[in-house]
């Protein structure tokens, strides 16, 4: 049985291996993730950098210890996602705030700001052995409701948390994909100058 699932990116240039082993599965392990490690996500999301230091980001963290809390995050996905991430040991719920606490006037890069704290939590998690899977899929409305979320703030993204699992442990629909490999657009494409 395979245990850790690696797909290390074919760079052109060196990078951080850290980020060159960093992809999102979705076979994940049901061993549990350790108290420890999940502080060590959420204080490296903790100094992420955030216009005027604002840190709009807020985080609805459920295990599958809290299995009420764990279930009314699940029900928050949108159906596709809930079919393969219910092994996920760690479930979040990712806010961000829409304007500044220190005036009241609209943040133009909170959800700017909430992707670099998730890209921190996820370079922490991959020096941990752990693994993110970010999702869009997810029904904002029924976050708000479940957790409920002041108007302030907005419901963003889900994010998936664990150790590597087995992809036969998939839904066959996402069997093939979890095995594909990894792909990337060429600098032409994203940079100008």
């Amino acid at each position: 049985m395979l245990s850790c699932m690696e797909k290390p990116a074919a760079t052109r240039y060196p990078i951080d291996p850290l980020l060159a082993r960093r992809w999102s599965p979705r076979a994940f392990s049901d061993r549990r993730v350790e108290p420890e490690k999940l502080r060590q996500l959420f204080e490296a999301a903790r100094w992420s950098a955030s216009s005027f230091n604002e840190q709009p980001w807020r985080f609805v963290v459920a295990t599958k210890e809290q299995p009420d809390r764990f279930a009314r995050v699940l029900g928050c996905l949108v159906e596709k996602n809930m079919l393969w991430v219910r092994a996920a040991p760690v479930l979040l719920l990712a806010f961000y705030r829409k304007t500044f606490t220190r005036n009241g006037t609209p943040n133009p890069v909170a959800l700017h700001d909430l992707g670099q704290a998730a890209a921190s939590l996820t370079i922490q998690a991959m020096a941990l052995d752990l693994f993110v899977h970010q999702m869009s899929g997810i029904v904002p409305a029924k976050a708000r409701e479940q957790f409920a979320v002041p108007e302030e703030f907005e419901p963003a993204t889900a994010i998936a948390i664990g150790y590597s699992g087995d992809p036969a442990t998939l839904p066959e629909e996402f069997r093939a994909a979890e095995r594909a490999p990894r792909s990337r657009h060429e600098f032409g494409q994203f940079v100008f100058g």
